[in-house]
């Protein structure tokens, strides 16, 4: 890649037409000042795409650091070189850039590719304004190599065959009639083709900044993000009712170390049969290893406990905060795919192959039930991952199993097991961008109690290894606030109003004073509301009634209460209904029953911000 750095007081971009078939689409003239401007030539020999933005984003972020701005222009100029690389190769390269930028916190806009374009720029002629790089990428040393896994490594090798099964049998898909069935089509594509990385911003992203929920940490490594008061009230509210499932389900909570010993004879093995890239941190003559799951804890402690027959099924659970992959920058994606996150980790140890089947059914059937209370079974697809031996032997069974999803599911038949586990099923969330995401997954695992040494004492007094099931019954915490929001998008996309589960609303009742003579009255109401669990505040800020609503509406708050003067001394006062648009009229017991039967079943966190608005400082500026 050949790139020229240019500080700008200003630079105009005009498309006029299309100069390739595959251009970017729905183009717009901008203006941007105060920016560097990085015109950008991709080269043929460029497509180690993740390894070359790597490459240009440490450049621009060396030029953005000495010129103090963290804006962004990127520009395609393909005169630059005499080797250009094919279009498409260019167009990905710098999608992945542009989003990766935004990622590491700059604002970044980008020239369409493929126009014919218009453009006045106005350099600022400074020693350091103009600057220009060749971008070669090589192996990497030794030294700098990332950990890969043998498991990761055969999966490049391993052959599948692809089925739907239609409610009685198994069907090739590519016999399958998929007509009515269009994200399930969507699915099977992403899964085929395997190309992860997305090429412009999933519209989560967007959303999860605007409602000041998250936010990408540029002070830390990409994939490891912030979380702002709002959104962790909503990440809290999900692991304690994903915990409290589990532990209904009759877990043992416990917590294990984020970091290992590499060396660790059984840790060392299971490293490479499980398909993930490891963090490897160095203490004194130690290589230890940030934890991907809390298998390894959670097996150790299986190992030194006594476990009879009768304790079995014997369900152990955490909720890991944080759990760590070294994922693929390319494949970094705001709350979809992260460095660090937050997993419900449940391991359930069996007797035998028949209980095994029990439970793993039982689990199935909890993780539907769990994707369906968050409203996302409707945008869902399954997909079950099953060595061909397993199928023949629990050919019935299985269909039974596939059957309860109460649609086709996607069945990948593997012919032969390169990992753990002979049988894994994932409920994959489909976005807006028509990538799929795993939420809830479990797994039969038949190799790490013998590797753990872990054992049950049966009847007769002889020491057995048990088969694992390994569960997140939701999937990753993170990962399921990126499907609320992505679902939320599609909501939008369709004329509808983005909206969060009543339980998971930040603020589900916000009250407007008419004027500074309600206040008092406006917090007598906020009383007796989060006195009954509600989480209430109340926007004291000195704007109009009208402006007050509208900056409720797009925080999303669901019950908007306006009191003033003649609202005044009414037992029923009228409440504004968001999600349906239209205002009601409700005694305060009459609301307080309302809410509190839709969120039946459901942790109702305290609010932990100020309940006056005017008192909140703004995170995102």
């Amino acid at each position: 890649m050949r790139a020229v750095f240019l500080h700008s007081n200003k630079i105009e971009v005009e498309p006029k037409e299309k100069a390739l078939g595959d251009a970017d689409e729905n183009v717009e003239a901008f203006v941007e000042e105060e920016a560097v401007v990085v015109f950008t030539a991709v080269e043929e020999g460029d497509e180690d795409i993740d390894a070359v933005v790597d490459a240009l984003t440490t450049e621009i972020k060396k030029f953005t650091e000495q010129v103090k701005t963290t804006r962004v222009v990127l520009y395609p100029y393909v005169h630059l070189t005499s080797k250009p690389a094919p279009p498409r190769v260019a167009k990905k390269l710098l999608n992945v850039a542009s989003l990766r930028l935004k990622q590491e916190g700059f604002e970044v806009k980008k020239a369409p590719f493929g126009w014919y374009k218009a453009f006045t720029l106005s350099v600022k002629g400074h020693p350091l304004s103009e600057l220009s790089r060749e971008i070669h990428v090589g192996e990497k040393n030794k030294e700098e190599e990332e950990e890969v896994s043998q498991a990761l490594k055969d999966e490049e090798t391993i052959k599948s065959e692809f089925y739907i099964f239609d409610g009685e049998k198994l069907v090739e898909a590519d016999k399958f009639n998929f007509e009515g069935h269009d994200n399930l089509k969507k699915f099977i594509t992403y899964e085929t083709k395997k190309v992860r990385a997305y090429e412009k911003e999933p519209p989560h992203i967007e959303l999860m900044k605007k409602l000041e929920l998250v936010d990408y940490e540029p002070g830390s490594d990409p994939g490891n993000l912030r979380f702002y008061p709002k959104g962790k009230l909503i990440k809290g509210s999900l692991e304690e009712w994903v915990t409290n499932v589990c532990l209904d389900f009759g877990a043992h909570e416990v917590e294990t170390p984020i970091m290992l010993d590499m060396e660790q004879p059984q840790l060392k093995k299971y490293l490479h049969r499980f398909p993930a890239r490891q963090y490897i941190v160095l203490s004194e003559k130690k290589r230890l290893f940030l934890r991907f799951a809390a298998c390894f804890g959670q097996f150790l402690i299986a190992h030194d406990a006594n476990i009879s027959y009768k304790n079995l099924p014997l369900k152990i659970f955490e909720m890991t905060r944080y759990s760590f992959r070294r994922e693929q920058r390319g494949e970094l994606a705001g709350l979809k795919r992260l460095r660090a996150f937050t997993m419900p980790d449940m391991h359930t140890f069996a007797r035998d192959v028949e209980q095994a089947k029990v439970e793993y059914k039982r689990q199935w059937e909890k993780s539907v039930d769990i994707v369906k209370a968050l409203d996302l079974w409707g945008q869902s697809e399954i997909g079950f991952r099953i060595t061909k031996d397993f199928y023949e032997k629990h050919k019935e069974w299985l269909h039974e199993v596939f059957g309860y999803a109460g649609k086709p599911v996607l069945v990948e038949m593997w012919n032969k097991r390169f990992t753990y586990f002979s049988l894994k099923f994932e409920i994959n969330f489909i976005d807006a961008m028509e990538k799929a995401t795993a939420l809830s997954t479990v797994q039969i695992d038949v190799e790490n109690a013998e590797r753990f040494g872990i054992t049950y004492t049966d009847e007769n007094g002889e020491k057995k290894h048990p088969l694992i099931l390994h569960a997140s019954l939701s999937g990753a915490i993170e990962r399921v606030m990126y499907a609320l929001l992505e679902k939320a998008a599609l909501d939008m996309q369709k004329g509808k109003k983005g909206s969060f589960p009543l339980w998971l609303a930040p603020t589900q009742v916000r009250i407007i004073p008419a004027s500074s003579d309600y206040l008092n009255k406006a917090n007598e109401l906020a009383d007796k509301l989060e006195s009954a669990g509600i989480r209430v505040d109340v926007d004291d800020r000195e704007e109009s009634v009208n402006k007050r609503i509208m900056l409720a509406e797009k925080e999303w708050v669901p019950y908007i209460m306006v009191y003033g003067e003649k609202e005044e001394g009414k037992e029923k006062l009228p409440v504004r209904l968001r999600d349906e648009g239209k205002t009601n009229e409700y005694s305060l017991e009459e609301l307080i029953g309302e809410i509190t039967k839709k969120c039946e079943g459901f942790p109702l966190k305290k609010r932990t911000y100020p309940r006056l608005l005017s008192k909140r400082p703004i995170f995102r500026g």
